[in-house]
């Protein structure tokens, strides 16, 4: 191993004692290759176990809480006890190649597709329309909003049943929990909305219910992990202000590690501060070393993610890194850091174990991921 990059492979140990092997994550990533019915594939379980050898840290692709909490085509579901075994199968194919198996649980909100709602009935804080849907949800009631805290919960104890080693909260991109924290989307005048206070108890919520749940069930450590996003383009919305807020909050809740989801690791804040700094050094700064940060976005070479890791943060998550190149981590390790692969070739799909669904996505999406002939 090049010696400049031995604190990509330092120990971790979080809050709760869990020690993870390096400071390297797999990024959640929605694959589209589940079955219809909510349970997991066997050509996700060989895409999961391809990615899994040496990494620290797995953290799945995003699995619905409750049923009109289905935000994609070909997402697995943690929205019943039915749904126990197959969780259980994806837990220990990731475990079993020696990483910690984190089961990242959400729900879609207002960008559920109405296809895939019982009765097509989407719902979130307000009944305001995403500017990415044109679908007007129904605003939840105050009762349906404890409903879906509690089946936070339920999910959470469905994972620890399933052997996973924790649970990685989506309150990011735009889904159920930023909806409730974003004034473009919560127009509430209720405990669950109007001032920054009051759009801050539905994630607060949720992150004591889980939190509970684990109190009461788990039997060994398990890893409790929260992920979200800086900001929003709309207007109103989401300022670097507001977050800064929310994490200030999270920091002193007892989470084992919070995950910002960014394009860019480097990237400076659009409003609310001042543009000097980086979102990292804002939030980092705002944690003040309350709780590890996981950093993500653009991050391609073991320099990168050394610089990312000097800057601060406890992890950096990886995920077209893996996509292109499962051996990121080995390569690396080895000392073979010029022979990773760069680009995604249109013949490379059997060699990189990537299901039909999400290959056809990867294809299909133009500058997402640098494809040559």
């Amino acid at each position: 191993m090049n010696p400049n990059y031995e604190s990509l492979f330092e120990k971790l140990t979080f809050k709760n004692n869990s020690q993870i092997k390096n400071r390297i994550a797999m990024a959640p990533m929605t694959n589209y290759s589940s079955h219809p019915d909510g349970t997991v594939s066997d050509v996700e379980i060989d895409y999961y176990v391809r990615r899994s050898k040496r990494v620290g840290m797995v953290i799945t692709a995003c699995a619905y809480v409750t049923p009109d909490g289905k935000g994609f085509h070909g997402e697995f579901g943690a929205d019943n006890d039915d749904m126990i075994s197959s969780l259980q199968r994806l837990a220990s194919s990731i475990k079993e190649q020696g990483a910690k198996a984190v089961l990242q649980i959400f729900h879609g909100g207002r960008e559920c597709p109405p296809e895939l709602v019982p009765n097509k009935d989407v719902v979130s804080a307000s009944a305001v329309a995403s500017e990415r849907r044109d679908v007007t949800p129904r605003a939840l009631t105050e009762k349906g909003v404890e409903d879906i805290i509690k089946s936070f919960g339920d999910a959470t104890r469905r994972a620890i049943e399933a052997g996973f080693d924790g649970v990685e909260i989506h309150g990011a991109n735009g889904y159920l929990i930023q909806q409730f924290f974003s004034p473009h989307s919560n127009r509430r005048e209720d405990s669950f909305g109007g001032s920054l206070e009051k759009r801050l108890t539905f994630p607060l919520a949720v992150v004591d219910e889980v939190k509970k749940v684990v109190k009461t069930h788990a039997k060994e450590p398990f890893i409790v992990g929260y992920r979200f996003s800086p900001e929003e383009p709309t207007t109103p919305g989401i300022t670097m202000t507001d977050t800064l807020k929310l994490v200030d909050e999270l920091s002193d809740k007892g989470l084992d590690y919070l995950h910002v989801s960014l394009m860019d690791f480097w990237s400076k804040p659009r409003r609310g501060v001042d543009d000097t700094n980086t979102r990292i050094q804002y939030l980092l700064e705002k944690i003040d070393d309350r709780v590890p940060l996981i950093g993500v976005g653009s991050i391609h070479t073991a320099k990168e993610a050394k610089k990312a890791l000097d800057a601060g943060v406890a992890m950096v998550a990886l995920g077209r890194e893996l996509l292109m190149e499962p051996d990121w981590v080995q390569k690396i390790e080895e000392g073979k850091e010029s022979e990773i692969v760069t680009t995604l070739s249109k013949k490379d799909q059997d060699r990189l174990v990537i299901p039909d669904p999400l290959w056809k996505a990867l294809i299909s999406r133009p500058g997402w991921l640098p494809v040559v002939e």
